[in-house]
C-alpha cells in the first residue's frame, strides 16, 4: 500500500512541475504576442505616416519647383519646340517598300 502512495505521490508531483512550466510557457508567449501586437501597430502607424510624407513630396507644385531648380528644367512653350515633319517617299522612288522618308526639322515661332 506504501508503495502505491509512493507511485502516486510521484505523479502527483511531476503533474505540478509540468502545470507549472505549461502555465510559465503560456505566459511567456502571451507576452510574445503582446509585443509583437504593439510593433506591427507601431509598424501601421509609421507606415501611414511615411505614406502622408509621400504625397506632400510628390505634390505637382513642388516637383515642379524642384524640376526648374535642381534640374534647370523649363516649360515647353511653342517658341522652343522643334517639331519633326517627315517628307512623303516620291511615287518615282526606287520602288522598295518601308523605306522611312528623310526628316525634316524646324523650329516654330
Amino acid at each position: 500500500m506504501t508503495r502505491l502512495n509512493l507511485v502516486l505521490l510521484l505523479a502527483v508531483i511531476a503533474s505540478a512541475l509540468y502545470l507549472v512550466r505549461v502555465q510559465y510557457e503560456s505566459r511567456r508567449l502571451f507576452t510574445d504576442l503582446d509585443r509583437a501586437v504593439a510593433e506591427a501597430h507601431r509598424l501601421e502607424l509609421e507606415n501611414e505616416r511615411l505614406q502622408v510624407e509621400k504625397r506632400a513630396q510628390a505634390t505637382p507644385l513642388r516637383v515642379e519647383k524642384l524640376a526648374r531648380e535642381k534640374l534647370q528644367m523649363r516649360s515647353a512653350t511653342p517658341a522652343i519646340t522643334t517639331y519633326a515633319t517627315y517628307a512623303e517617299p516620291a511615287a518615282a522612288d526606287t520602288g522598295t517598300v518601308g523605306t522611312p522618308a528623310r526628316a525634316t526639322s524646324g523650329v516654330v515661332r
